[in-house]
């Protein structure tokens, strides 16, 4: 999927026009690309200030923000470069704690574009070019870096010598290119999405992850040995769990009891649990447990299990709550089925055409009181007739809401990241 943007920016909208028309060549895998348009732009991956790399198919945008929290809470300042955008194109880009600028930006993207105009770059490349160009003209203290989609070709994958790398929860995702056949690659599926994520490592430099099956811990662990990262696995070199009221971690450097994050879901305190662990296993910047805690009290993530506030779209549901989540594979709905506790609730989804219809659907299996399907504008998605015989079809969210009975009963929106910056938009809910 092309991922579309838009700006009010007239300067940057000439950019993101360019940037709309870039296609990723059928078959083009690896690296040569994105090391060929950094060259030309004088290489700003390594002058970087000390970079967080995270890697994973659910909670890595939420861990790189646990970690740029308690950084900042140190008193750190901190560039942090998350994807993808819900509304703004600038979402992707933070500059010690506030969005880029569209002014900046617009040069930038026009900066990298007339720089690879013969390169054929991807989307990602011009973005992660431009990316590194911003976190290399403005100091900082330490940088946040999430990866986009696996790890070993993913355009991030350029740094040399990050402070720690870091993967978190590990499933089924984007198997149209993270599972393609490969010569010398895992053909257990679970096997070849960590021996993608853990693509990162990179020699010397920690690599610290959760606990995973056995099949795929086998892969993280070799590729450690292979790239000679020392390696951090939960359950082995670092233990948490996640109480009722705190977050109890431990490792060989001393326990640590941490308040539970504001963000909903018991995974969120997995999430902040890898970050303390990535902070605590590496030595370029000192993180006390006060600004760890502190950055878990105060990290907030859009469209992660959000409750949507009283606005123009949610209004019309009538005094219920209505729930946001842009989780949209099986890993995520289990997730979201946990934190919902078994209750009734109706179900709003628009799922992009190259994902399971069902992955959000059968974790949530007897507590779906109706299931409406919606598209999802400038996206090809599923239609309501991949959702089974008691679907119903609604012409977008507004009149999804306005349709359901009135019980009172939950709404949930989900299914994908692109609706959710849709929702969050016709809400007046901006991320900033």
């Amino acid at each position: 999927m092309k991922d579309f943007a838009t700006s009010e920016d007239p300067a940057v909208q000439a950019q993101l026009d360019r940037l709309a028309r870039l296609t990723l060549p059928q078959g083009r895998l690896g690296l040569d690309v994105i090391h060929d348009l950094l060259g030309r732009l004088g290489d700003p991956q390594k002058h970087l200030p000390p970079v967080f790399h995270v890697a994973g198919t659910n909670g890595k945008g939420s861990t790189c923000t646990y970690l740029r929290m308690m950084l900042e809470a140190e008193g750190l300042r901190v560039h942090s470069a998350t994807k993808p955008h819900l509304v703004r194109y600038n979402e992707r880009i933070r500059l010690n704690g506030a969005l880029i600028s569209d002014e900046f930006l617009g040069e930038l993207l026009k900066e990298v574009l007339d720089a690879g105009e013969d390169l054929a770059p991807s989307f990602f490349e011009v973005t992660t070019a431009a990316t590194f160009l911003a976190f290399a003209r403005i100091p900082a203290d330490v940088c946040v870096i999430e990866v986009g989609l696996g790890g070993r070709f993913d355009a991030t994958n350029v740094l040399d010598r990050p402070a720690a790398c870091g993967i978190a929860t590990l499933g089924i995702d984007h198997e149209s290119f993270l599972l393609v056949p490969e010569e010398g690659t895992p053909d257990e599926p679970l096997a070849r999405i960590a021996f993608e994520k853990a693509g990162i490592a990179r020699s010397g430099r920690p690599l610290v992850t959760q606990h995973y099956p056995e099949i795929a811990e086998i892969e993280v662990q070799a590729a450690a040995a292979r790239e000679g990262a020392p390696l951090h696995m939960r359950g082995q070199d670092w233990h948490a769990t996640i109480t009722p009221d705190a977050i109890d971690y431990r490792d060989k450097f001393g326990p640590l009891t941490l308040p539970l994050p504001t963000m909903p879901g018991v995974h969120q305190g997995d999430n902040a649990a890898l970050a303390v662990a990535m902070l605590r296993h590496q030595d370029f910047v000192t993180v006390s447990p006060a600004a760890m805690a502190e950055g878990i009290r105060t990290a907030r993530w859009p469209a992660r299990l959000q409750k949507l506030s009283t606005g123009p779209l949610t209004s019309h549901a009538r005094n219920r709550d209505v729930w946001l989540d842009g989780g949209h594979n099986p890993d995520a709905g289990q997730a979201i089925a946990r934190h919902l506790g078994g209750e009734k609730l109706h179900l709003v989804i628009g799922m992009l055409s190259n994902k399971d219809p069902q992955a959000l659907i059968k974790p949530m299996e007897g507590m779906l009181s109706s299931l409406t399907v919606v598209p999802i504008p400038g996206s090809e998605a599923h239609s309501v007739d991949a959702f089974g015989a008691d679907a119903r079809s609604a012409p977008d969210v507004a009149t999804a809401l306005t349709r359901l009975p009135d019980d009172g009963q939950r709404v949930l929106i989900g299914g994908s990241l692109y609706l959710a910056g849709q929702v969050l938009k016709a809400n007046g809910e901006l991320p900033d």
